[in-house]
């Protein structure tokens, strides 16, 4: 009853205040230059309705899904299916127009969590991620390091000696795939890849990898204590149980019954898991709160259309996103005046981060991907609205390794931005000074792990990051102009920006190195 209640509350706030912008906004075109205002006066009301707690009631219902299929809601498997059933359901009960899109995809499911034991003494188990796509095995070995370069990518980097070994790779120079069977092909049992910066390390090994040979990945202190102790006889253990096959899966999309279905606002978040857990914060965050946004907005005579999309198969590289976008006429895609994403919006020791769509603190080739033109307006936006309620804001590498990639691709270039609060980068001195948290660990300690569950969330950052959203996407369902305007300098957050890669979602991309 409580529940019930407090929706009916909201809703009627929300249409009691909405009546002033139905009135504004009906008239003639002489009054189209009030659209900024009523985005403005949008916002404020839109942003009284949308609430926390609604976002976590939504979270609630997905953490019992994944309660009820294995413990994840991973593309492919029944907890991702239920999870777009109960957001069809959320949409239809809104008020929406609602359609699924379904797609073929390859897909990656853990039978059995993996393990990484050091035999040799100190023996004990050792913190690990599996490598997405990784073959099964069970293998205790000695260990090696590449008898040439650390990285490991080339044929020449082996030798004799690491036939039959565990191999101890570094991070980077080439795709974690072409490490794994480059080692492969030289004759090692199993490879143990370590981070080259600071903070663990989860990757992909690519949908198209299907080598029966195993892939972990470590720390970079981990790894380098693991290097230093090989001359003296490491001894270690793998084990994965993994699944790999061609799956069906869907994207779910809501779209208003009001508005310019010429000039169409897109917010977009994936609604997949890993296989490793519930994805409560990664991505049930930012699904919860298009959802929560969705049934408040409803109330609202938006002048341009607004399309929610909740996207599958985010974690086995962006396969849902890409597949929209490459079956979308090309009529269809002129119609989308920007795209909006929402990737974590939740993390337990959290930063603002606002993606850099103007790239002036990550220029193009530096990590980061160019934003077509209009993004730069978007990153303001958000910069601009943080500083508005005296909340600090960082940029973050536009890397185009989260679902707004297709929508930036070369061919396509449609206005693209977001927010994000951290995955596995580790949180500087700084930040910690300007947000709170902890400085020394990761912003999220739980990413892609069976811990990311309804205790993983930082109400706090659902807070002031759905009201964000709330922000954006009503100021664009009003008017849009401004993504035709100049910008007049860099646009910048008030802290640092990212560094470290602490941004970036390292393991969607199977060309991340």
């Amino acid at each position: 009853m409580g529940h019930t209640s407090n929706r009916w509350s909201r809703g009627l706030l929300a249409t009691t205040l909405v009546t002033t912008l139905a009135v504004t906004a009906a008239p003639a075109p002489a009054q189209a230059s009030s659209g900024s205002a009523l985005g403005s006066l949008g916002s404020w009301v839109l942003r009284k309705a949308v609430t926390a707690k609604g976002v976590h009631q939504h979270l609630e219902e997905l953490q019992k899904i994944a309660d009820r299929n294995n413990g994840n809601r991973a593309s492919g498997a029944p907890g991702y299916d239920r999870s777009v059933d109960y957001a069809e359901k959320v949409f239809r009960k809104a008020g929406y127009r609602v359609w699924r899109q379904s797609f073929d995809f390859q897909t990656f499911l853990i039978n059995n969590p993996s393990e990484l034991e050091r035999v040799s003494a100190p023996a004990g188990d050792l913190p690990h991620r599996i490598m997405s796509f990784s073959g099964s095995a069970d293998v205790t070995a000695p260990a090696s390091v590449p008898t040439g370069d650390a990285q490991g990518c080339n044929p020449g980097d082996y030798g004799p000696a690491n036939v039959g070994t565990i191999v101890v790779v570094s991070r980077g120079g080439c795709p974690f795939g072409q490490k794994a069977t480059t080692a492969a092909a030289a004759g090692a049992s199993a490879a143990v890849i370590y981070n080259n910066v600071a903070g663990d390390l989860s990757g992909t090994l690519g949908n198209a990898y299907t080598l029966d040979f195993a892939a972990v990945g470590v720390s970079q202190a981990l790894g380098q204590e693991l290097v230093g102790q090989v001359a003296g006889g490491l001894t270690l253990r793998v084990f994965t149980d993994t699944f790999r096959g061609q799956a069906t899966t869907e994207n779910v999309f809501a779209e208003s019954r009001w508005g310019d279905p010429g000039n169409v606002v897109m917010a977009g978040a994936h609604l997949d898991s890993v296989p490793e857990g519930p994805g409560i914060n990664d991505n049930g965050s930012g699904s919860a709160a298009l959802l929560e946004i969705a049934e408040q907005l409803r109330w609202f005579p938006t002048r341009n259309r607004v399309r929610f999309a909740l996207w599958g198969a985010e974690e086995v590289n962006l396969v849902g996103s890409t597949y929209y976008i490459a079956n979308l006429p090309q009529a269809e895609r002129d119609r989308i005046a920007l795209y909006l994403n929402f990737d974590m919006v939740g993390s337990p020791n959290y930063v603002r981060f606002v993606y850099d769509g103007d790239n002036s603190a990550f220029p193009p080739g530096t990590g980061s991907a160019a934003g077509p033109p209009g993004s730069g307006a978007i990153e303001k936006l958000f910069h601009d609205y943080f500083r508005s309620q005296r909340l600090a804001s960082a940029e973050t590498p536009f890397s185009g390794r989260s679902d707004y990639g297709p929508f930036i691709a070369d061919g396509v270039g449609i206005p693209s931005g977001g927010l994000f609060t951290g995955a596995e980068g580790v949180k500087t001195a700084e930040e910690a000074r300007v947000y709170g948290g902890t400085a020394g660990e990761s912003y999220d300690p739980c990413y892609h792990q069976a811990c990311d569950d309804i205790d993983n969330i930082s109400m706090k950052a659902i807070d002031e990051m759905s009201d964000a959203v709330a922000h954006a996407i009503i100021t664009y369902a009003y008017d849009t102009r401004s993504l035709g305007t100049p910008l007049t300098g860099p646009t910048r957050g008030t802290t640092a920006p990212a560094g470290g890669g602490g941004g970036l979602h390292d393991d969607h991309h199977e060309d991340e190195i």
